[in-house]
C-alpha cells in the first residue's frame, strides 16, 4: 500500500472519530494544535492521542481477556514500535506501553525457554558442543529479556509518576483495576528482570535497587484482591534480600504457598508461578515439586478468572516450564501432557480401550 494512500486512510479514521464525538474532537484538536508547534504535523499528533485512547481503553482490556499467551506476546512486539512512534508527536503512554513491552519481553522469554531445554537435552545426551552453544544462546536471551522487562518497569512507575525510591513512600493515585494490574505487574516484572540480568552475567546492568523498591511499593496493591501477589513479591525479595525482611515476619517460603493457594481461590495462578521460580533460584527442589503438583491439581478445579485470563495463561507456561525442565534433565523429553503435576512417569495401569472397527468396513 502507498503511503499516501495509508496516509489518507488514517485521517479518514481519525476525524470520523473525532466527528462523533464533539467535545472529545474539541479537546484532542487543542491538545493537537498546543503540542504541534512548527515541526509536527497535527494529524500526526490528533492520530497518536486517539490511538494512545484507544490502546489504553479498548486493546488494554481486551489483550488482558486473551487466554493464548503466544499470541499475546507477538502483539506486544508488534504494536509497541506503533504505539510509542507517536511519542515524538505526543506524550508516550506509558500505562498501555508498560503491558506492550511486558508481552514483548514474554516473546523472548518463550525463545529463552526452548532455548534452556535444547540446553538440557544436550546436557543429557552428553553432547558438549551443542550444550555449549544452547548455554550461550541462554544467556544472550536472558540479557534480552532483562532489557525489555526493566523498560515495562520504567514505563509503569512514569505512567503513575511513582517514585519508587522516595522517602517516604507515597502509593501512587490508582483509580481503576486495570491502573492497579499495570502498577503491580510492572513491579513483578522488574523483578523478573534481576532474576534475568543475574543469569545473564549482569550483561544487562539492572539495577538490584529494584529488589527492595518493590517490596514497598507492592504494599500500595491489596493483597487479597489480587490473589496473593503483593505478598508473593514481598518473600522473593526477602529470599534475595533478607536485610528486607521485617522482624517477626512469617518464613518466605510459607508466605509464597499461601500466596499460591490465594491465587488459585482468585482464578490466576501468578503467585505459584512465584513460587515455583524462588525454589529454583535457590534450589529448592521439594518446593518446586509441592508447588507444581498444586498447581497441576488446581487447574482441575480452579475457575479462571473471567476479566483477567491472560494472567493465568501465562503463569501457565512458567509451570510447565518449569515441569519440562526437570523432565529433560532426568528423563530426556518433556512432560508428557497427561502427567502435569507429576515429576516421574506414572504407569499407565488403566486397560486400554480400543476401537471396533467392523461396522466400518
Amino acid at each position: 500500500m502507498a503511503f499516501p494512500g495509508f496516509l489518507s486512510s488514517v485521517k479518514q479514521l481519525t476525524f470520523g472519530i473525532l466527528a462523533t464525538r464533539p467535545k472529545r474532537a474539541l479537546t484532542a484538536t487543542a491538545i493537537a494544535l498546543g503540542l504541534a508547534g512548527c515541526s509536527a504535523n497535527p494529524v500526526y499528533t490528533t492520530t497518536g492521542i486517539v490511538l494512545s485512547n484507544y490502546a489504553e481503553s479498548e486493546a488494554t482490556p481486551y489483550v488482558l481477556e486473551m487466554t493464548d499467551a503466544r499470541m499475546a506476546c507477538k502483539l506486544g512486539e508488534a504494536l509497541d514500535p506503533l504505539v510509542y512512534s507517536f511519542g515524538r508527536v505526543t506524550t508516550p503512554p506509558d500505562t498501555t506501553g508498560s503491558l506492550l513491552m511486558l508481552l514483548a519481553a514474554n516473546c523472548s522469554e518463550y525463545e529463552l525457554m526452548e532455548a534452556e531445554l535444547r540446553f538440557l537435552s544436550a546436557d543429557f545426551e552428553g553432547n558438549a558442543n551443542r550444550a555449549r552453544d544452547a548455554r550461550e544462546q541462554v544467556k544472550r536471551l536472558n540479557e534480552e529479556v532483562a532489557n525489555r522487562r526493566v523498560l515495562a518497569f520504567n514505563r509503569a512507575m512514569a505512567a503513575f509518576d511513582f517514585d519508587p525510591a522516595a522517602e517516604p513512600l507515597e502509593c501512587p493515585f490508582l483509580f481503576s483495576d486495570q491502573d492497579e494490574l499495570t502498577f503491580m505487574i510492572g513491579l513483578v516484572t522488574g523483578l523478573q528482570a534481576i532474576v534475568n540480568d543475574a543469569n545473564s552475567g549482569a550483561a544487562a546492568g539492572v539495577p538490584r535497587n529494584i529488589a527492595p523498591q518493590a517490596e514497598r511499593a507492592i504494599r500500595c496493591i491489596d493483597d487479597e484482591k489480587w490473589g496473593g501477589i503483593p505478598n508473593a513479591v514481598r518473600a522473593v525479595v526477602w529470599l534475595l534480600l533478607p536485610d528486607t525482611r521485617p522482624d517477626l515476619s512469617p518464613d518466605p517460603w510459607r508466605v509464597l504457598e499461601n500466596s499460591s493457594r490465594l491465587g488459585f481461590e482468585r482464578g490466576f495462578r501468578v503467585s505459584s508461578a512465584l513460587e515455583i521460580v524462588a525454589a529454583e533460584t535457590f534450589g529448592r527442589p521439594e518446593v518446586k515439586a509441592r508447588a507444581i503438583a498444586n498447581a497441576a491439581e488446581a487447574e482441575d478445579t480452579m475457575e479462571v478468572s473471567a476479566a483477567y485470563p491472560l494472567l493465568d495463561a501465562v503463569a501457565k507456561r512458567i509451570l510447565l516450564h518449569a515441569s519440562d525442565k526437570h523432565w529433560v534433565s532426568e528423563y530426556g523429553y518433556r512432560t508428557p501432557s497427561n502427567q502435569f503435576g507429576s515429576m516421574s512417569p506414572v504407569s499407565q495401569r488403566a486397560p486400554v480401550q480400543t476401537m471396533d472397527l467392523d461396522d466400518l468396513l
